[in-house]
């Protein structure tokens, strides 16, 4: 007996001809994932994407997020610290360098929003920084600029080209 199988689908198999170098094709192409990474048997991230594709025969591997991400960020007892998304981001795995890219908010563990269309986590040196324009929503007011650099938490920041009125505390 034969049994033929059809199915309609508009998906489309990566494949590589002969003389495609297999650099250019992704390792790993997940959809619709949630995942946990752990350092040394702790849970630090959260990562919730629609597309995941891992590029690790390159000069330099990395990983891209193509259709967005959400990313959390959690603290020694668990609780989330930051949280951002952007509508791609690419992680350098040599350098353990994250890019976010377009319509980029992060929120702190104290509630501020900060708003940019490219954001960069270096985790080995523990900075988040940015040479973009910038927005920080805090509770009583907006600060403005170009570029910013902070900690991992986003917590302690500097705003390198303040734009606007910033109000100032003169009382003693």
């Amino acid at each position: 007996m034969l049994f033929l199988v059809s199915s309609c689908t508009d998906d489309k198999i990566e494949t590589a001809d002969k003389k495609q170098q297999r650099e250019k094709l992704p390792q790993l192409k997940a959809e619709n994932i949630s995942t946990i990474i752990s350092d040394s048997g702790v849970t630090r991230y959260r990562i919730t994407a629609s597309e995941w594709k891992i590029y690790d025969k390159t000069k330099e591997p990395y990983w891209v997020f193509p259709k967005g991400i959400y990313f959390e960020r959690f603290n020694q007892e668990y609780k989330i610290d930051a949280d951002m998304k952007a509508n791609k981001a690419i992680y350098f795995q040599q350098k353990s360098l994250w890019e976010f890219v377009g319509n980029v908010k992060a929120k702190n563990l104290e509630g501020e929003y900060f708003e940019t269309e490219q954001l960069f986590w270096d985790e080995s040196n523990e900075r988040i920084y940015s040479d973009k324009k910038i927005k920080i929503t805090q509770k009583t007011k907006i600060i403005n600029g170009i570029g910013f650099e902070s900690n991992p938490t986003l917590t302690r920041y500097v705003i390198r080209n303040p734009q606007g009125i910033i109000p100032i505390d003169e009382t003693p």
